[in-house]
């Protein structure tokens, strides 16, 4: 209680003493200050939040180039960016998390959807075979690559792209699975038996 008291007294005399010296000073001597702006508070939230929002949507848009092994050029990653501050927070909004769906989807389409496909011990057994569980195995003849020794149509008519033995493991096991239950082991003539 004493320390309000105490507080409420200074504040009393600063007053004062600014109203005294205001009125000791003659006014023909000191012309009428102009009004002060408002003082802004330190950092625009607007500007803030914009600026997070641009670089979210740019993570995103360089994982979406990298998932469509496209990667975007330092070009036209400034564009981009430019194009960006353009946009209302509202639509930076809607369009990252555009973005972020985008890059989702490339991710299922690349990898052949749900992570989890249950491999059939038959398929670890026929990779056993085919190349020993290794995949980067490519054929004498350079025809059937990778864990399951994919020829390049096989691994194109189960949703593959590129080189089957430069694809990642769970990438051929799930195109593998994928095989498997369209026609069993019969699309491994030899291993499949």
């Amino acid at each position: 209680m004493r320390l309000r008291t105490l507080g409420a007294l200074c504040v009393t005399c600063a007053a004062a003493a600014s109203t005294s010296t205001a009125v000791a000073q003659s006014p023909t001597s000191a012309p009428t200050p102009a009004a002060e702006p408002a003082a802004r508070p330190p950092g625009d939230m607007h500007s803030a939040a914009k600026r997070q929002l641009i670089d979210r949507h740019m993570h995103f848009a360089r994982k979406l180039g990298h998932v469509r092994s496209d990667p975007l050029t330092p070009a036209e990653r400034r564009r981009k960016r430019m194009a960006l501050h353009g946009l209302t927070l509202d639509e930076l909004r809607r369009s990252t998390r555009r973005v972020a769906r985008e890059v989702r989807h490339a991710r299922a389409r690349r990898h052949g959807g749900a992570p989890n496909v249950p491999i059939p011990p038959a398929l670890e057994s026929i990779a056993q075979c085919e190349s020993h569980g290794d995949p980067r195995a490519i054929s004498s003849g350079g025809t059937y690559r990778g864990k399951y020794q994919f020829s390049f149509t096989t691994w194109a008519s189960v949703g593959g792209r590129g080189d089957p033995a430069a694809a990642s493991e769970t990438e051929q096991d799930r195109r593998a699975a994928i095989l498997y239950r369209t026609g069993g082991p019969g699309h491994w003539p030899v291993c499949g038996r």
